[in-house]
């Protein structure tokens, strides 16, 4: 690691604390500090009490005898106990008024729109489970899912659930070499993908990459092949003997329910392999399993989102990231909600395009990216303010450290200061949320992520592990397992116990920069990759972004490092700027004392860069190893191939 983390400092002057409204108070599932912490307690001191309780709405076959064991670095949780994932997401909802709710509200880029209730979305895995089975997949197998934002694509994943299939669910964006690497590494017997996506009005070939993925695929038996836009808009080749129409593969299982039935499993069972980049470049197979995962999936999305039986929750990720996993299916169908499904790009027709659907679909919790919503302040108040976002109840953000001054923006212009910010801090490895807020119980501060979720130990340490006092920054460690933590790197033990727990002994290693303050919430400055060593003091990337969009005329900014013979490391920012505000020299130097004041003289970029747009992935995160490589003169290295826009890259690349 070698990272001198005495100080990885945070330099925020950000002071601003919103409570939660009392009428939110009233009605939330936990309403004060002091109820939380009494949790919290009992989480800690009797967790076999607090999990008992708080899993019990869950449907296990058999009881656990044990609740866990962690002989590091593995950890088994709910021991004895044997279930169905599936039976908790839908089965159980069967007998209730919940039936007939609606489980998705699905819309298209163009404006198609489906309801599913839990009762349709049920017999709809059922059929594909028994389509699977009939296609030979069995309990172990593996199945990878390649598709676009449409329900059956939760269908397929719930499919394998069922039968004890463990699924890859590979983003939409990647090209077909990553797919084919990521089949190959999991040993997937059967592949599930659609015809096409749309996205911005184009067409994203889904079929057509996956034909082109396994050409080189041994262990690929069957393509099942979703119609989602038919033959005229989106041709594709059938290969005769392997290619399947999902549709006809499930009407062929109509009246035998029965070969649908759920397959009961262990609690260690896995559930599904999520490929996540690593430092080595080659992608992890982060393996979860299912009683663990699930019990944190589901008591995160119920009390941090503080579900209610009347919301309508959405969450804009794309079901190929592990918070699509989280809060678009496991978590938030277990706890019986309702959920919007969005096919399309948060720009398309419009920026309105979000605003446009809250209004319609009556949208009451909303969870998004810092990105989008740093990307809607740069397109101003307007647009939000044509629509009536009077339904919205409760605001989050996840994916990154959120800069102070986007984080009140949201709560200002999209929650009209009545709704809380809830931010979240976790992981694909630790499979759901960590350290937040929980909204009726905390108040919010700008810039922090919040509190440790019930189970969770987290602590600030240096390298020799000893804790770092409260102000002070380092190393992010995880002290306990819980129940969601990854079980292992798929095919790869040594990785795993390499990569998480090798750096700071008996602790699972976050791999992040953070600092508690003296109220007990931490505040995650980002990958320790991504802290730089600024004049002999170590600043998170996430800080001097956060101070530049904090300016008035910064709309977006990225902050990298690059190679100096004197310094170590030379600062280089990326900035966008919002109109009317124009590129200039007199602006380079407005940013640079801006930092300077907020920061400190030190943190005073080496290089302002101006750009129309910076490159993101098409889930919106900032591909920041590729503005590192620009910002060395080097060409770009690695995987681009969920790159939203190559024209962003290339005008970087010659735009000096």
């Amino acid at each position: 690691m070698n990272q001198d983390t005495t100080a990885i400092e945070s330099h925020s002057s950000e002071s601003r604390v919103f409570e939660p409204s009392q009428e939110f108070v009233e009605k939330a599932r936990i309403r004060s500090a002091e109820e939380y912490q009494k949790l919290y307690r009992e989480s800690l001191d009797s967790p076999d009490t607090f999990w008992k309780r708080e899993t019990a709405e869950l449907v296990f076959r058999t009881p656990f005898s044990k609740l866990h064991e962690w002989k590091l670095p593995h950890a088994k949780w709910f021991i004895g106990a044997t279930l169905n994932v599936s039976e908790s997401c839908l089965d159980r909802h069967l007998g209730t008024a919940r039936a007939d709710k609606a489980a998705i509200i699905w819309e298209s880029e163009p404006g198609e729109s489906r309801t599913l209730s839990y009762a349709e979305l049920h017999r709809q895995v059922v059929a594909m489970s028994a389509a699977l089975r009939s296609l030979g997949v069995g309990k172990g197998d593996r199945v990878a899912i390649y598709m676009g934002m449409v329900p059956e694509v939760v269908v397929g994943m719930l499919a394998c659930a069922r039968i004890g299939a463990p699924h890859t669910v590979v983003f939409g964006g990647f090209a077909a070499e990553s797919l084919r690497d990521r089949i190959n590494d999991c040993g997937a017997k059967v592949v599930l993908t659609q015809d096409g996506a749309l996205r911005r009005g184009g067409l994203v070939p889904l079929k057509a990459t996956v034909d082109k993925a396994t050409l080189d695929t041994p262990t690929v038996e069957k393509v099942v092949v979703f119609r989602r836009l038919g033959q005229a808009q989106a041709p594709i080749e059938m290969k005769a003997g392997r290619d399947v129409d999902w549709n006809e593969l499930v009407d062929s299982m109509k009246g035998q329910a029965e070969a649908g039935a759920p397959e009961i499993v262990d609690a260690e069972h896995p559930l599904f392999i999520l490929y996540t980049s690593g430092s080595t470049g080659k992608p992890k197979g982060v393996m979860h399993t299912s009683a663990g995962y699930l019990a944190g999936a589901h008591l995160t999305s119920k009390y941090v989102f503080d579900l209610q039986d009347k919301d309508v929750y959405w969450c804009t990720a794309d079901v190929g990231w592990v918070t699509g996993h989280s809060y678009i299916v496991y978590g938030p169908l277990s706890n019986g909600a309702t959920c919007v499904l969005y096919e399309g790009a948060p720009n398309a027709p419009d920026w309105g395009r979000f605003w446009q659907l809250i209004e319609k679909h009556k949208v009451t919790v909303l969870y998004t990216a810092p990105t989008a919503i740093r990307a809607f302040i740069r397109q101003g108040t307007e647009l939000p303010e044509k629509y009536d976002l009077s339904s919205l109840r409760l605001l989050g953000s996840v994916g990154e450290p959120i800069n102070p001054e986007a984080s009140v923006w949201y709560y200002e212009n999209i929650g009209k200061k009545r709704c809380p910010v809830v931010d979240t801090w976790w992981q694909t490895e630790t499979g759901s949320i960590l350290l937040t807020t929980l909204p009726g119980a905390h108040r919010m501060k700008p810039g922090a992520t919040g509190l440790p979720f019930f189970g969770v130990v987290p602590e600030v340490v240096d390298q020799s592990g000893a804790r770092v006092a409260p102000g002070g920054g380092g190393f992010l460690v995880l002290k306990r397992p819980w129940p969601s933590m990854l079980r292992t790197i798929w095919g790869d033990d040594e990785r795993f116990q390499r990569q998480y727990y090798s750096e700071i002994e008996n602790v699972y290693f976050t791999g992040d920069g953070a600092r508690e303050d003296s109220d007990g919430y931490f505040h995650v400055v980002g990958r320790i990759d991504d802290v730089l060593n600024v004049a002999g003091h170590r600043i998170g990337t996430a800080e001097i972004e956060s101070a530049l969009v904090s300016h008035p005329a910064v709309a977006e900014a990225a902050a990298v490092g690059r190679p100096d013979d004197l310094k170590g490391q030379a600062l280089v920012v990326f900035v966008t700027l919002k109109p009317p505000h124009v590129a200039s020299e007199e602006m380079k130097k407005k940013l640079g004392e801006h930092v300077a004041q907020e920061i400190g003289k030190f943190a005073r970029p080496d290089v302002v860069r101006f750009a129309e747009s910076l490159p993101k992935t098409r889930s919106g995160k900032i591909m920041r190893r590729l503005l590192k490589d620009i910002a060395s003169g080097q060409k770009t290295q690695g995987d681009v191939s969920t790159l939203e826009d190559l024209g962003v890259l290339a005008k970087l690349a010659s735009d000096e």
